[in-house]
């Protein structure tokens, strides 16, 4: 199978790309919402993540990699939330801001656009493609 490609969101002032940087290896964790605790279930070794900075800034920066898939989430008492551990690839040529993604009529469908709320969020391969040649832009 194919490997799939996601986006996670995270605030930069409290965990933000120069933090997963240091770290070297960040433990994803604390998602309390049951389509991106599947989304992060899905999630496979080697798969492709976006990483973007909600609520200060609301841009796509950088692209990790999925690591670990298939844990349990370490915060969660019940043992009932995923959690997943991922690496950083490398930082966007140049953030791409969500504004610039709305902007775009084709990326309409893209999770990131439908589901603002949503923390973990899958992007399909056209999407993909689209965000790496605007940060190229």
């Amino acid at each position: 199978m194919a490997k799939r490609a996601w986006l996670m969101k995270s605030e930069p002032n409290v965990y933000g790309w120069d933090d997963l940087i240091a770290e070297k290896e960040g433990t994803w964790d604390g998602v309390r919402n049951h389509r991106a605790s599947n989304n992060m279930r899905a999630m496979e070794v080697g798969d492709q993540v976006f990483f973007y900075h909600s609520n200060i800034g609301r841009e796509i920066v950088g692209i990790a990699e999925i690591t670990v898939s298939g844990i349990t989430d370490p915060t969660d008492p019940e043992n009932k939330w995923a959690a997943v551990k991922l690496k950083p690839v490398r930082k966007l040529d140049r953030p791409v801001t969500l504004k610039e993604i709305k902007a775009d009529p084709t990326m309409k469908e893209c999770e990131l656009v439908r589901l603002s709320r949503l923390s973990v969020a899958e992007i399909r391969p056209d999407e993909w493609e689209k965000i790496l040649l605007k940060s190229k832009s």
